[in-house]
Formats: structure tokens, sequence, C-alpha cells
């Protein structure tokens, strides 16, 4: 099972700076997950939070039973040492999704303290970087 985790402000996909994000929900990005794992016969299970707690919470209970994280850390990207710690602790292998290309926004957003510990990062790639990193964490893993 892949963990397929979104942190703040991602329930708002479709609503948030379209121009930026596009103008899809979450639920499309996890529909066609949903349709690419079937077709890839994994099973997914998904989660969003704006409370990064929440999501140290969702990593820590499904440890054991996970092979993987597909992870958009939002904001959480940029200063949130208790994620990355946690994706570090539950020693998955991490797959680190943007939708925007960091790297050529602000200033604050360019550096990932997830990054160090992700496999891969996959940014810039507008809402197929979700469909990319299932791919690549699977591949990864042996498995396509």
């Amino acid at each position: 099972m892949i963990l397929v985790v979104n942190g703040p402000n991602l329930n708002l996909l479709g609503e948030r700076k379209p121009e930026l994000y596009g103008d899809r929900g979450l639920d499309y990005v996890e529909e066609a997950l949903a349709e690419l794992a079937e077709e890839l016969g994994v099973e997914l299970k998904f989660f969003q939070s704006n409370h990064e707690g929440e999501l140290i919470d969702f990593l820590h209970e499904h440890r054991k039973t996970a092979s993987g994280v597909l992870i958009n850390p939002g904001a959480l990207t940029h200063y949130s040492y208790s994620l990355r710690d946690a994706l570090e602790a539950v020693e998955l292998p991490v797959v680190e999704v943007h939708i925007s290309d960091i790297e050529d926004r602000e200033d604050f957003r360019s550096k990932s303290v997830v990054e160090p510990i992700a496999m891969e990062q996959i940014a810039g790639q507008g809402l197929d970087g979700y469909q990319i990193g299932l791919r690549k964490l699977l591949k990864y893993q042996g498995g396509e």
C-alpha cells in the first residue's frame, strides 16, 4: 500500500491560484491516481490535512502496512523538520511532489527540507506530477 499524503491548503486545489496550480481539485488528483493504481495493481491510501501533527500521526499509524509514501507537503516543505523527521523515521521510500516548480518561485520556497530524505522530487509537472511520482516510487520498489 502506498500512502498518498497532501499537506496544508491542498484541499483548495482548483480554487486557490488556478493560474499556478490548475483548475482541478484534489478529488481529480485522487481519482486519476486511483485509476493508475488499479492499472498497476497497487493499493493507495489517501490523506490530506492542514495540520502538521495529523500528517505525522497518519504516517506513524500506517508505517508498518505501507510500502512507500507519495507526498506533497505544501508549505511544510520549506520548514517542517518534524514532518521530515517523521518521513525519515517511518523508514519508507518517499517521493516528494510539487505542482509548481518550487525553484522558480519565491526564495523561501526554493528549499525543501524533505528533499534530502526523498528518493526523488517531482516539481513543476502540474497535477501530472502525482502520477509521475507514483510510477517513480513503484519503479524504485521494482514494481513497474
